[in-house]
């Protein structure tokens, strides 16, 4: 299921990268930090921003934190407030929680958290983690150059037992399938024959515009 509100707390580098792009694909996002001059300079490109301490349970409770799809933790300065961000954003039922870890250290106790994902940012780019997060289906994605990327998909249930023939993504969205990696293999260069399982994973290659057209086909 496609997310649709997110909740950045923490507007730093990272948080302001990611909070741009999930704006870019068209997703409401709430931009939450304790300093004003940086909730002042993403006020007008994410839907709505607040100064709050997160770490407050009264104030994620004033914004409504509990109505939104996702929760994204991006404090990297403060692990104390990471981590008690985290555990609110868990307590009110946030139905996915994201974190930015800023050592293997900090990862491992907000993977004891529950926390759904962990970012390392020093591995992921906010841009690519921000396609990951609107596109369940969406494993890695590269870009190759301002318009073109490569992008590793799941394959979903609704593709499950077709051929790439009658699944057509170069004649309908005009990108192209280079590679599946099936449990038992990766198959380079597939032909219109071969057929999509339940696990494979496929390696598209096309415009930004064209591979966003795939998914939002393929996400269901």
């Amino acid at each position: 299921m496609k997310s649709n509100q997110f909740v950045i707390i923490g507007l730093g580098r990272f948080g302001s990268s990611l909070g741009r792009e999930l704006v870019e694909l068209g997703v409401e996002v709430l931009g939450v930090d304790r300093d004003e001059e940086k909730v002042q300079e993403m006020s007008h490109i994410l839907t709505h921003t607040v100064v709050a301490d997160a770490t407050e349970e009264e104030s994620l409770r004033s914004i409504g934190v509990r109505n939104f799809d996702c929760g994204v933790v991006a404090i990297g300065d403060d692990i104390q407030a990471s981590i008690l961000a985290t555990i609110l954003l868990k307590e009110f039922g946030v139905k996915q929680v994201v974190a930015k870890a800023v050592s293997d250290l900090h990862g491992r106790v907000l993977e004891r958290l529950g926390v759904d994902r962990i970012i390392y940012p020093e591995r992921d780019m906010g841009i690519r983690v921000a396609h990951q997060l609107v596109s369940p289906n969406l494993l890695d994605y590269i870009e190759l150059s301002p318009t073109y990327t490569i992008a590793e998909l799941t394959v979903p249930e609704c593709l499950t037992g077709k051929s790439l023939a009658q699944v057509n993504p170069r004649g309908k969205y005009g990108c192209s399938v280079v590679a599946i990696n099936k449990p038992q293999g990766i198959v380079i260069a597939p032909t219109a024959d071969d057929r999509l399982e339940k696990k494979d994973v496929l390696v598209v290659i096309g415009t930004n515009e064209q591979i966003e057209e795939f998914q939002a086909a393929i996400r269901g």
